[in-house]
């Protein structure tokens, strides 16, 4: 068996196995890889076609390639820390509070995101607080009922920021990281429910 043949051959396996590959990255790296096998197999064995196929599929699949890992870093960025102030604020309105105001109650209807500026706020059901920096609201907008999962009230004085949930669908659609950012908080935030009701003493 020639050269020749033998790149050939694997130049065929390389792109077989990228039609297997269940993952965008392997998949790419495998198509390029067959790319350059069969382009050494063109111009060994003089197969012009293949050799001007494979020639434009390599920088079309290396150009995917960076598009994927580019996006897996954008999306590995858009965790809690990613820049509220920039993403959110700008389209949010401002609203100043009182201590002991109640914000919405279980069951209300989930229409506003609440992002903390200064201040104290409490969940009422399970006393968790949050405070500045902190954003609430957003599992009731996702929700398939829309309600309110928990009763949000003011412990001091704070000034608040709203959103609703029709600018945040939105906003989305502007920038798509938005999308995986409340993804990974409502995961977050339904993570830590578990746990908490994990930890919570068994009543006898």
């Amino acid at each position: 068996m020639d050269t020749g043949t033998v790149l050939g051959l694997i130049g065929v396996g390389l792109c077989l196995a990228s039609f297997a590959a269940k993952r965008m990255v392997p998949l790419r790296v495998l198509a390029m890889a067959g790319n350059v096998s069969l382009i050494a197999y063109g111009y060994v064995e003089s197969q012009l076609p293949s050799l001007v196929l494979n020639i434009a599929l390599l920088p079309l699949n290396a150009a995917r390639l960076r598009e994927i890992t580019r996006m897996s870093r954008e999306i590995a960025r858009a965790t809690r820390d990613s820049p509220v102030s920039q993403w959110l604020l700008p389209h949010m309105r401002r609203r100043s509070v009182g201590a002991g105001e109640v914000l919405f109650r279980k069951g209300d209807a989930a229409e506003t995101l609440i992002y903390v500026a200064r201040g104290e706020l409490q969940l009422a059901e399970i006393g968790r607080k949050i405070g500045p920096g902190g954003l609430v609201g957003e599992i009731g907008l996702f929700s398939p009922e829309k309600t309110r999962t928990q009763t949000l009230v003011c412990e001091t004085d704070a000034e608040l920021y709203e959103m609703t949930d029709e600018m945040i669908f939105q906003l989305y659609y502007q920038n798509p990281r938005l999308g995986f950012y409340f993804m990974r908080l409502v995961a977050e935030r339904l993570i830590n429910d578990v746990r908490r009701g994990e930890a919570r003493p068994a009543v006898a």
